[in-house]
């Protein structure tokens, strides 16, 4: 009898174990082997760091390191640029902000630094 677990997806006790994953035959589902510490938290706890590596949060106040062209304009937000009361959202582009003299846009995170 195995004391492997059986598989979350599909609940088939053929699972087996190869480089650290479980792996289930009958629906392809793989799972990591360790456990780990309330995976809910983590899923709801989103970490925003900028091009040093710093955390980023709601509020803060980021630099600009580099000029960039704005979409659709031919206006540049031009390299020390200082950008207040940030706002964090999901996605490809994960700053919200209102920059002066040109208005609210979003940015991407490697392209700031933190203040």
């Amino acid at each position: 009898m195995s004391d492997l677990p059986a598989c979350p997806s599909c609940g088939s006790n053929l699972t087996y174990e190869d480089s650290g994953l479980y792996i289930c035959p009958e629906c392809a589902h793989e799972w990591s082997s360790t456990p780990t510490a309330a995976p809910e938290a983590e899923e709801g706890k989103r970490v925003v760091r900028d091009a040093v590596g710093n955390e980023l949060r709601d509020g803060d106040a980021v630099t600009v390191i580099k000029d960039l062209k704005v979409k659709g304009s031919s206006l540049v937000v031009k390299m020390g640029t200082k950008v207040k009361n940030i706002r964090l959202v999901e996605g490809d582009h994960d700053i919200d902000c209102k920059i002066d003299g040109i208005g609210a846009m979003q940015l991407k995170s490697e392209f700031v630094r933190k203040a």
